[in-house]
């Protein structure tokens, strides 16, 4: 079963689901090998949709689930097992972008999940071509995650940001005596390495 499949199996379980469409790169033949699934959902009350889409794709066991702190619309974002990242669209009323992260014993998991997230999106970027996309979203890497965790200088390219981010989650770790689960960014870095990209 292929990730569309998967996903929409576990979406149509709810009754308030009308429809589940691929769209995005992959809808059009152009993506990356890192490209991220674009999945629109339609429903009959879409309130209920956002709320129930947390205990709806657990079933898909991600590595990592939240919502976007900084899109316009709201998008939730998911990594499943493999590195596969999905990004699923219910809703194109716009919001607020959140401030930059302030570091904590237990926020430590959701930056994390962040960066690799925002990472993965980015080898996609890097691997089309979009040299000058990639170094707006590193100065905004910056700004939003990376210089909270303690970074002087913004990263250059994803291979420094990821070891950037290796050293100021290890120095998060010892401050908050919180560790973070391994796996997501073992799983994240091995597609990375995969593509030539760190």
């Amino acid at each position: 079963m292929d990730v569309v499949d998967r996903v929409r199996a576990v979406l149509l379980l709810d009754s308030n689901v009308t429809g589940v469409e691929l769209v995005g790169s992959r809808s059009s033949g152009i993506e990356t090998a890192l490209s991220d699934w674009d999945i629109q959902i339609a429903a009959i009350d879409l309130d209920e949709l956002m709320a129930a889409l947390p205990s709806l794709t657990a079933q898909l066991t991600p590595l990592a689930a939240q919502w976007d702190r900084l899109s316009s619309r709201p998008v939730y974002m998911l990594i499943l097992p493999g590195g596969i990242k999905v990004d699923l669209f219910a809703d194109d009323r716009p919001r607020t972008s959140e401030p930059p992260w302030q570091p904590q014993s237990d926020n430590l998991m959701a930056i994390d999940a962040h960066f690799w997230d925002w990472i993965l999106w980015l080898g996609g970027k890097q691997l089309r071509g979009q040299a000058d996309l990639v170094d707006e979203e590193c100065q905004k890497l910056y700004v939003h995650l990376l210089q909270p965790l303690g970074a002087s200088a913004v990263a250059r390219s994803i291979a420094s940001a990821v070891e950037q981010y290796l050293d100021l989650r290890t120095g998060a770790e010892r401050i908050a005596h919180v560790p973070v689960d391994r796996r997501l960014g073992q799983a994240v870095f091995a597609r990375l390495r995969d593509e030539g990209l760190v």
